[in-house]
């Protein structure tokens, strides 16, 4: 028997969550004179410096020039995984490398979130793409296909996921891919500035010199190319004050609750943050104590982003009727947490009107 004092060391109570890296690009493409040494076809390549990936990777093919348009935007992380150019049939071999991008956080210890394959996105490649996003719970860029608005429109409808925005035009370049991997770029970019919770719409884009297509444009106007594919949930490109931006916030969504690309990428940051988050309750006995300590560790998180700006709110809570004593005896709980993300303002409404009674004071106003 101890005579005197021990200290038992507890770990109970909330523990922080902490922040994901969102802001990895994962990009598959072409590149036939790059090394084999240091770009190995059909194989994860991560790039932490893409200056010095474009230093390398030769000048023909779609990664050359997705990697320099990224660069213009910004300096990420990036999954790189080449394919081999192959004229009989590339979607297939795009799609094996797509495949390789699930690999990725296993291998190099980081998930890509920000998916592309400029270039090469054709609507089968796309629609493979589409669902391999949904699986790494990132977000998927590609280009619309059409040569007007109305064929445009027309393959937007082919679409129906939460993690995929569709682009159209392309930028003034002679890549098929340039808009879609200056938005991957862009992407990384806002979300290492501002957040995750900021849409790619009206944030200036670097090197641009114009638009392949024409588009109709007016902030008073419905009646223009660029509300037309906005209404039909197509991220656009306009020039105004400030240059060149893209003009859109919608994915492809068919469920209006995740309509925009803020809160889609919301409920994706929110459900790996908190899963990952909460890994040192696994496998503890399961006691009222342990319970209380997730929820709150849950709302914290909320409540933080909340203050953060990047939540409007949210909570955590344990319903007892999704509860059964049974499940909880084979240990089993259920919590539910729900949360609103931060809509941008995509319509602003002025009244206008025009009133006499500024007149009404003239006399005084002449007579000081």
């Amino acid at each position: 028997m101890l005579h005197g004092i021990k200290t038992n060391f507890l770990t109970d109570g909330a523990r922080s969550i902490a922040s994901l890296s969102t802001a990895v690009i994962g990009i598959v493409g072409t590149a036939p004179d790059a090394p084999d040494a240091a770009f190995p076809l059909g194989a994860r390549v991560l790039i932490t410096d893409v200056g010095k990936a474009l230093a390398t990777i030769g000048k023909t093919g779609t990664l050359p020039q997705a990697l320099a348009a990224i660069a213009d935007q910004a300096s990420p992380v990036i999954v790189l995984v080449r394919v081999a150019v192959d004229a009989q049939d590339q979607d297939t071999v795009t799609m094996a490398g797509i495949d390789l991008l699930l690999g990725a956080e296993m291998e190099t210890g980081q998930r890509p979130r920000i998916l592309g394959a400029p270039g090469l996105d054709t609507q089968t490649v796309t629609a493979h793409f589409a669902g391999v996003a949904k699986k790494l719970r990132g977000f998927l860029y590609f280009a619309g296909q059409g040569a007007s608005v109305a064929e445009a429109i027309t393959y937007r409808a082919n679409f129906g996921e939460r993690e995929m925005m569709m682009i159209w035009p392309n930028w003034s370049a002679s890549f098929a891919g340039d808009a879609v991997a200056r938005a991957m770029g862009l992407r990384a970019r806002i979300d290492a500035d501002t957040g995750w919770h900021k849409t790619i719409s009206n944030v200036p884009v670097t090197g641009v010199t114009g638009i392949a297509v024409d588009v109709t444009f007016d902030f008073g106007s419905e009646d223009t190319d660029a509300a037309l594919l906005n209404a039909a949930g197509i991220t656009t490109l306009v020039r105004f004050a400030g240059g060149y931006r893209y003009w859109g916030n919608r994915t492809c969504s068919s469920e209006p609750l995740y309509a925009f690309e803020s809160v889609a990428r919301t409920s994706q940051v929110l459900a790996d943050e908190i899963a990952q988050g909460l890994a040192w309750a696994s496998d503890k006995p399961m006691t009222i104590h342990l319970v209380k300590d997730v929820i709150e560790t849950i709302n914290a998180r909320i409540r933080t982003y909340v203050t953060q700006g990047r939540l409007i709110g949210g909570a955590c809570w344990y319903d007892p009727a999704l509860n059964a004593e049974a499940d909880l005896a084979a240990g089993k709980a259920v919590l539910d947490y729900d949360f609103t993300g931060v809509a941008p303002l995509e319509g602003l409404e002025l009244n206008q009107r025009v009133t006499a009674r500024y007149y009404a004071d003239f006399a005084s106003q002449l007579a000081s």
